[in-house]
């Protein structure tokens, strides 16, 4: 059985005055992508003596059959590993858009979700990398952002007995990352002024959030770092004891109203724990470094909608309104926390309910947590009526890692 899936770039419109050959980075679906592929082509030829036609691309690509690319567009094919190269051929791809290009189809084509992770996880790695090659991202916005080993070292600083020598650090992360990758996470979030090494003692503190400007971050970069903490869920499933994770999934019809209401809910549980979290971690320090990670997507379209919308590829979508957060705040914010956190258990958080559509689609739910890495959640403003703007100003010092970040849909959307 074919893995089908409507995802992005589903439904684009080509326009017949001003054609732009679809690019492959907007895709999550590489037959979507050969089909606008096909259509940009025959709009292009159109008037010619020889308009593009289906046996032309498998002539381009050295295959027998004139409909091959018809077959694989409609699902009836899967393309093999030595057909990928033929297509990279026919569709005028270089070395590294072939590559993307194989990456695409493996996803697209895997049926299990292990596999469909990791093929996801590589295909963002490697268009991440483009992007900086090219210039798209720029080599500054992309060193701002720590990767998961950075997210989680920074975290160990609150938890007890923590020794930040390159060889205990990785027994502590279970080997999950390497000396040289620890180390030079370690000394870029000192060089950077995140984490400091007290003079006296020689102790690794907390001296700042791990990002100041978030509207500087490449939006690809920031969902490069939710893949990575997603994924050590999955390895969690594997890897960890029951009693040492806990893991639930829900799959649900809702109504617009009530996916945003749970939207909203969420972001308070998340807000509630990692209040909780900064105070007892102001007394005393952890244990462990947990992840926990939320998730609420759909699963499927809305049937009676009259028209789908145009899905952006989950790596150009814009900055959003969301923030990540640690679990504890830096030594300098602790004085101001403790009045704050009085103020904030008295402020009722009120958001507007959105009115209520005729259908929306089915939405799975899923939570994880699990002992391997850092306190890292994604988040996203409320409302507060009436707030004072000074005491708004202090509460963004509760947490150490608070900062705007992308999640107009967390990692598998």
């Amino acid at each position: 059985m074919q893995h089908n899936q409507h995802e992005f770039g589903k439904g684009k419109e080509i326009s017949n005055t001003s054609l732009v050959s679809p690019a492959l980075s907007d895709y999550m679906n590489y037959r979507e992508y050969l089909a606008d592929f096909y259509q940009f082509k025959r709009k292009a030829s159109k008037g010619s003596l020889r308009q593009y036609n289906y046996a032309v691309f498998s002539a381009a690509a050295n295959i027998k059959s004139p409909n091959y690319l018809k077959m694989i567009i409609e699902g009836k094919r899967n393309l093999s590993e030595d057909m990928i190269g033929k297509f990279g051929k026919a569709l005028g791809f270089n070395k590294e858009q072939t590559e993307e290009f194989r990456l695409l189809v493996n996803f697209t084509q895997a049926t299990d979700p292990a596999d469909r992770n990791i093929f996801l996880k590589k295909m963002s790695e490697h268009r991440v990398g483009v992007k900086l090659k090219s210039g798209e991202i720029d080599r500054k916005s992309f060193e701002k952002v720590p990767n998961w080993v950075a997210w989680i070292v920074y975290a160990m600083v609150d938890q007890d007995g923590v020794t930040f020598d390159t060889a205990s650090l990785k027994n502590l992360l279970r080997g999950k990352a390497s000396e040289d990758e620890i180390e030079n996470s370690l000394q870029a979030l000192i060089a950077s002024g995140e984490l400091r090494r007290d003079e006296k003692t020689g102790e690794i503190k907390k001296a700042r959030s791990l990002t100041e400007s978030p509207e500087d971050i490449p939006v690809a970069l920031v969902r490069k770092l939710q893949s990575q903490l997603m994924y050590l869920g999955l390895e969690s499933i594997y890897q960890d004891q029951p009693t040492d994770r806990e893991f639930g999934t829900l799959t649900m019809s809702l109504t617009k109203a009530e996916f945003e209401e749970i939207k909203f809910k969420l972001r308070q549980m998340r807000k509630g724990l990692n209040k909780d979290n900064s105070i007892a971690r102001m007394k005393t320090k952890g244990e462990r470094v947990y992840q926990l990670n939320i998730q609420l997507f759909p699963v499927t379209n809305s049937v009676n909608a009259s028209s789908q919308p145009v899905m952006q590829s989950a790596l150009d979508v814009k900055l959003a309104d969301s923030v990540m957060e640690a679990a504890a705040p830096s030594a300098e914010a602790v004085a101001k926390a403790e009045a704050v956190l009085a103020q904030m258990a008295e402020v009722a958080v009120v958001e507007a309910s959105p009115v209520p559509t005729p259908a929306a689609p089915a939405v799975a739910v899923q939570a994880q947590a699990e002992a391997t890495t850092a306190s890292v959640k994604s988040n996203k403003s409320s409302l507060i009526p009436n707030a004072n703007p000074e005491a708004a100003k202090e509460r963004s010092n509760v947490s150490s890692l608070a900062a705007s970040a992308a999640s107009a849909a967390e990692l598998f959307r």
